[in-house]
């Protein structure tokens, strides 16, 4: 790991040494194909879908923040399933938490029943099964959309004493707010979609390992199934990593607030926010993680209520993505999330602390 800090890392992370004339990022290079030397074949690269040098300056860049390696893909499902299915076997046993992303959950239930894996739910908090006999397990943590947490390091032992791989999911915490490559995960996964790129305007993916043949088992899906981002895409990506650390900043104090005055609302339960000493998830979250992410969870009690409340807000935008520069609200409900129907999952952006306050109390007034 650097010795530089989070912020001076996401600035100048993957960027090509200074040269006279040069710009700092390089744009973004459009091309498939690329000249082959007539006798000899390919040089650095061949083609885009196995080669592409904006690609590799992005993978360069996650892979300084996440610690090791880093294959992009064109979206975060794309990313995890290029794992799964690059890891897992016919009569493999994989551990999936039980309260993460559902489409994970989907796909094993699907694809990956169909071809003969087994898929164990878990729960982020626990209670936690033996892992014996468990090919991979994958935590997501914090858990999306409700924000428990789990210990990375512990689990890792746990599993890998099991003779299991382990993978975390660390969309919803980024790499600015924990490495769990350094916690002892053999394996990242993460959508760039969301906090990585924040801007509500890429889909991306990538998978971080530090051993080059789990690593290399996963490029190989990739070539062959062709799941790459385009060079513009990339290039986006990488840009709007170099503001990372404002953006987390701006958004952990929006939903430090944000969370407290919810609490004080007799007409909001079910609060959730890794980052309240009162959360269930503090201990482990504090302790983990150097900070914790814009995004908060709560009750209103029904899918009523929740629209009346985003659509008397200002400030917040109906979506269903989180940690973009703009707040906004997504009933999980509606989607097949298991949770009740007022369930809201709240994504502080950047906006004004005050403004926003200001805007959730006279929406939730209203």
């Amino acid at each position: 790991m650097s010795v530089f800090s989070d912020g001076t890392r996401a600035v100048h992370a993957g960027l090509p040494a200074p040269e006279v004339g040069e710009p700092f990022l390089p744009g973004p290079v459009f091309a498939a194909p690329y000249h082959l030397d007539p006798v000899t074949g390919p040089g650095e690269n061949g083609y885009a879908r196995t080669e592409h040098p904006t690609r590799q300056a992005l993978e360069a860049a996650i892979g300084a923040l996440e610690g090791g390696p880093t294959l992009v893909f064109s979206s975060g499902q794309a990313a995890i399933t290029a794992l799964l299915l690059a890891v897992l076997r016919t009569g493999d046993t994989v551990a999936i938490p039980s309260d993460g992303y559902f489409t994970v959950r989907a796909f094993a239930d699907g694809f990956l029943r169909d071809l003969g894996v087994r898929w164990l739910p878990v729960p982020t908090a626990g209670p936690y099964p033996d892992f014996t006999g468990v090919r991979l397990v994958l935590l997501e943590t914090p858990a999306n959309p409700g924000l428990d947490v789990c210990d990375v390091r512990a689990l890792s032992a746990a599993a890998h004493a099991a003779g299991a791989l382990v993978a975390v999911d660390n969309t919803t915490a980024t790499p600015l707010g924990q490495n769990p490559l350094a916690l002892g995960a053999d394996l990242v996964v993460a959508s760039g979609t969301k906090a990585l790129t924040g801007h509500s305007d890429v889909l991306l993916g990538y998978v971080s390992a530090t051993d080059p043949s789990l690593l290399a088992r996963v490029e190989t899906w990739r070539k062959q199934t062709g799941a790459v981002p385009g060079a513009f895409d990339a290039w986006l990506a990488h840009r709007s990593i170099a503001t990372l650390d404002l953006r987390l900043a701006r958004q952990t104090t929006n939903a430090a607030a944000v969370a407290e005055l919810l609490l004080s609302r007799p007409d909001v339960t079910g609060v959730r926010w890794p980052g309240l000493p009162s959360d269930p998830s503090y201990p482990i979250a504090s302790a983990q993680m150097r900070r914790i992410p814009g995004v908060v969870s709560f009750d209103l009690g029904s899918a009523e209520r929740v629209g009346r409340f985003v659509s008397a807000a200002k400030l917040v935008f109906a979506a269903t993505s989180f940690g973009g520069v703009h707040t906004t609200a997504d009933r999980r409900a509606q989607w097949g999330d298991d949770t009740p129907p007022g369930f809201v999952r709240f994504s502080c952006g950047i906006e004004d602390t005050a403004d926003l306050l200001a805007d959730i109390t006279a929406a939730l007034s209203a």
